[in-house]
């Protein structure tokens, strides 16, 4: 039973709310009343200020302190009550707190960026849509709810890729991502349905909070046994493998991770917002929605699926020449690091990761978003015939663009996780309890901490690359082309600001007291259990040592290969070259042997349906027909004829009898005489 709520909490439950609501209020006004107008942009960019403004009065009345869990009845079927309402706790509240936090800055750029746009209002309403889907995901107390939310973060994110419908890419793209997405919600509504069956209750709070359901529950004897009932245990593993393709397809960790470089075919600054800071971290808040339900074994699974999404994603980052398809796969490795986090016990640390990525991939996009723009100006001014993405075609912007220049080299020290940044105490913290964690397991998991620590200098070789290839050297389009005529720039106020402000959250002070010790963040300490006690051991030095040195050493040598043209540059060819530059040619795995075999199947149940299901329907309509034809017959030439023949006798009777009603007195007499003769002689005879 829920207590009854105090003014100050029913207060702070209002105020989130409307901090959900408001860019849904938004998403109707642009939808109603203003169709085209530039207004939506106004109406989207206030809608979401607001939200902004109460979701801090939110945070600062949640942030450690005593959960707060409102609800109300929500439909009852039998003797089941659903309940449904809000939960606001340290997770949810710093989610409400971080979703607008990263739109504002997006909408304010957006107006600028998506000014010349025909689908400009129409843009606003999708960015609405997707806040208010992501706002209420992170806040609802109900399995059904969250699943709801889910879907519609999923559909709204569906029509910002595909925003350009016009462009064949970009549909091909947004198909893609909800395809694969259908395929992690298949699974995420199995695990509810597995829950709702042994638990009785769809209530987050009653299920994965302190004390809960799940925590009470225990494997044993092949059983899972909840307080009340109890299920065979293979549903435990089948309910984990649910919330593994959710948390799989929406935070793009192998194998459906193809989804997202593809995804980039939206605008950029739809990019920044979801595909690097919110969207795709909703899977990684749903592991921390469910954190209990885990047991050992599937954590460790978590952590070498995390790992190798993240090596993996960073190989092929290396080779990549499209400037946001470079982001994305960062995106995806980044993503790797947060899996692995929550799978080696690495709790504050996955959330503490997800908030500080949030800030530096989101300025990196945007600043991609103005390099790309600048790049589009002149190929359109000039009637060229170039890809505006390809970092081939760039070199030396930063004397163009100094304050994107500036604004991508502290997002690219984050990103690479160089101290002073956020980046550093958020990644140094996840290496180093990944070794802490593998120590105490054996030798065979130290494959996973060395993994991530190998990404993390891959991470510092493909950003180096892309600042190099990009902001230095000599403009190469120019070189190629020197008849063109440049102008560029960093652009409107409306550019300038989300970077700057991007920039100062992508550094240590917005987060610790401290630059080196990630320990001191105020995220990651309010993320611990209260019996935390922190181990002090050589990781803790040799770690961030190790992984700073090599990375600065790593920059120089990318510097010197792409910047200096270094006689030891690598050869672009080779098997591993290859490897990388086809995305381990699993997009082509998909399409030649799992698509090609998915249309076989299709096929064969296409004519299993056509030639056996559909034969023996119509054998039974050709019977059903002949039958009918043969009760036809036999109606029309037995039934009706043995009635035709009775009424001909009867009416040959009647003609012969009518004969002797002629009306003359002689023929009645003949008649009589007649019987009378044929009487005698009847007697006479017997």
């Amino acid at each position: 039973m829920i207590p009854i709520l105090s003014h100050t909490d029913a207060q702070t439950v209002s105020f989130a709310i409307w901090a959900v609501a408001l860019p849904f209020v938004a998403f109707a006004l642009n939808l109603l009343l203003f169709g085209k107008s530039k207004i939506a942009a106004l109406i989207s960019t206030i809608a979401i200020v607001a939200s902004l403004v109460l979701a801090v009065k939110v945070f600062l009345s949640v942030w450690n302190a005593p959960v707060i869990h409102a609800q109300t009845t929500w439909f009852i079927i039998g003797a089941t009550k659903v309940q449904a309402g809000l939960l606001l706790n340290n997770l949810s509240v710093l989610m409400l707190l971080l979703v607008p936090v990263i739109a504002l800055p997006v909408h304010i750029y957006s107006i600028a960026y998506m000014k010349a746009d025909e689908g400009y209002s129409r843009y606003f309403r999708y960015l609405s849509l997707f806040c208010f889907s992501m706002l209420g995901l992170v806040v609802v107390d109900n399995l059904i709810l969250l699943y709801a939310f889910w879907e519609l973060v999923g559909f709204s994110s569906y029509l910002l890729i595909g925003f350009w419908f016009t462009r064949q890419s970009a549909v091909m793209a947004n198909k893609k991502a909800f395809i694969m997405n259908r395929i992690g919600d298949i699974g995420l509504l199995t695990a509810i349905i597995i829950l709702y069956t042994l638990f009785g209750t769809f209530d987050i709070q009653a299920l994965f909070g302190k004390d809960g359901f799940v925590q009470l529950s225990n494997i044993a004897a092949g059983m899972w046994a909840g307080p009340h009932s109890a299920i065979p245990a293979v549903w435990q593993y089948v309910a984990f493998a649910g919330i593994f393709l959710a948390v799989a397809a929406k935070s793009a960790q192998f194998p459906l991770h193809t989804w997202l470089p593809d995804a980039m075919e939206g605008p950029t600054s739809v990019s920044a917002l979801i595909h690097a800071a919110t969207m795709v971290a909703a899977g990684v808040f749903l592991l921390g929605r469910v954190y209990p339900l885990f047991i050992e074994s599937e954590l460790t699974i978590l952590a070498i699926v995390g790992a190798f999404t993240a090596f993996m994603a960073a190989t092929i980052a290396l080779t990549q020449n499209d400037l946001k398809r470079i982001l994305a796969y960062s995106t995806i490795s980044q993503l790797g690091f947060m899996v692995l986090a929550m799978g080696v016990g690495a709790y504050a640390s996955s959330l503490f990761h997800l908030v500080t990525h949030a800030f530096f991939k989101c300025l990196l996009f945007l600043v991609a978003g103005i390099v790309i723009h600048q790049m589009k100006h002149i190929k359109d001014d000039s009637n060229l015939d170039i890809d505006p993405q390809n970092i081939l075609y760039m070199g030396g912007l930063r004397k163009k663009l100094p304050l994107t220049f500036i604004a991508t080299i502290i997002g690219a020290l984050a990103l690479i996780g160089l101290p002073l940044t956020s980046g550093y105490l958020s990644k140094d913290g996840i290496l180093i309890q990944a070794f802490d964690w593998a120590e105490s397991r054996g030798a065979i998991f130290n494959i996973i901490p060395y993994a991530a620590l190998l990404t993390s200098w891959l991470t510092a070789f493909y950003v180096a690359r892309l600042v190099v290839k990009v902001f230095f050297g000599e403009f190469r389009l120019h070189k190629a082309n020197p008849h063109i005529h440049i102008h560029m720039g960093d652009g409107s106020w409306l550019y300038k600001a989300p970077l700057v402000f991007l920039a100062i959250c992508s550094l240590f002070p917005l987060f610790s007291n401290s630059p080196i010790f990630y320990e001191d963040a105020w995220i990651y300490k309010s993320f611990l259990p209260s019996n935390f006690l922190a181990r002090e051991n050589l990781y803790h030095i040799i770690i961030p040592a190790l992984v700073n040195i090599l990375a600065v050493v790593v920059m120089y040598a990318a510097f010197a290969i792409y910047g200096k043209r270094n006689a030891w540059a690598f050869p672009q060819a080779g098997l591993l070259y290859r490897l990388s530059f086809n995305e381990w040619y699993i997009d082509r795995f998909y399409s030649r042997v799992i698509i090609k075999f998915v249309m076989w199947f299709s096929n064969l149940l296409y004519w299993f349906d056509k030639k056996v299901v559909d034969g023996v329907v119509d054998l039974f309509t050709n019977m059903g027909i002949a039958l009918a034809k043969l009760a036809a017959w036999l109606d029309r030439n037995i039934v009706d004829g043995l009635l035709h023949l009775v009424s001909a006798v009867v009416q040959s009777i009647g003609n012969f009898a009518r004969r002797f009603q002629g009306g003359k007195v002689q023929y009645y007499l003949y008649s009589m005489l007649l019987v009378v003769a044929v009487v005698f002689i009847f007697k006479m005879i017997f």
